[in-house]
């Protein structure tokens, strides 16, 4: 039985998580952790009262999953570094430095940050780099991706995957292909940018989609989802895989692929 800590137990994919675990008998719920200004705090949820002090709930604990905020990683990686349990991070829109933070988490805990932990989204990021590789600079690539009107980070976190794995299809980095053309330039479009288009509106849940543009053909990869479960059962799925590996940084790919 892995003993789990859930920070942001309080908000949607605290809550989603939590009333999933029964499903998960390997998991016990050990601690349900929220920032210090939750309403949600002194509630019970799971058999656990929501409280707001980590390093305590951290003692005897075999796994720390995060769905909280992006200010507050930092700090959530580095207690979880500090007592050695591996750490699941599915927070998004995350600062450099919570991303230094993890990578030196990594040295001595399992570490698996995501922005995505659907099954679907895993393998769609596989299909997208293999299609790109295919298709090459023939094909020009955009992303589209609509999430709900209350989220906060544009484009999403999973988009920004998929177009990693788009320009490592291609033998470049994401970076390099947005900056391929300025954004609100009129002129052509370039054969190394790749486009990246954010919706907001309504209760949609996320759906991401990749466009490879040709001459005559297009290609179109797109994940939907329509229930948020999908995204609890797959982070309880990867944190109960990571709990059991060895330090290092790991990928949802690495949890599907065994």
């Amino acid at each position: 039985m892995i003993n789990t800590v859930i920070v942001g137990a309080g908000g949607r994919m605290g809550q989603a998580m939590i009333g999933l675990l029964p499903e998960f008998p390997g998991l016990a719920l050990h601690g349900a952790i929220d920032s210090a200004s939750s309403p949600m705090l002194g509630a019970a949820l799971g058999g656990r009262t929501v409280g707001s002090d980590l390093d305590a709930a951290l003692v005897g604990a075999g796994l720390m999953i995060d769905f909280s905020h992006a200010s507050g990683a930092r700090a959530h990686i580095e207690a979880a570094h500090a007592a050695r349990v591996p750490l699941l991070l599915g927070t998004t829109g995350l600062p450099a430095e919570a991303l230094a933070a993890a990578e030196r988490a990594a040295r001595d805990i399992p570490v698996l940050v995501s922005a995505n932990t659907s099954v679907g989204v895993a393998v769609l990021v596989d299909l997208v780099q293999r299609a790109s590789a295919a298709l090459g600079r023939d094909f020009h690539i955009e992303i589209v991706e609509a999430h709900h009107r209350h989220k906060q980070d544009a484009p999403s976190g999973t988009a920004l995957v998929l177009a990693e794995a788009a320009a490592r299809g291609r033998g470049t980095t994401y970076d390099r292909a947005a900056a391929a053309q300025p954004r609100g330039s009129r002129g052509a479009r370039t054969d190394e940018e790749i486009g990246m288009a954010s919706l907001r509106g309504g209760d949609v849940v996320g759906e991401h989609e990749v466009l490879f543009l040709g001459q005559g053909e297009r290609l179109s990869l797109k994940h939907s989802a329509t229930d948020r479960g999908i995204f609890a059962r797959g982070a309880l799925r990867a944190g109960q895989w990571v709990a059991g590996q060895r330090p290092g940084r790991y990928q949802m790919a690495d949890v599907f692929s065994q």
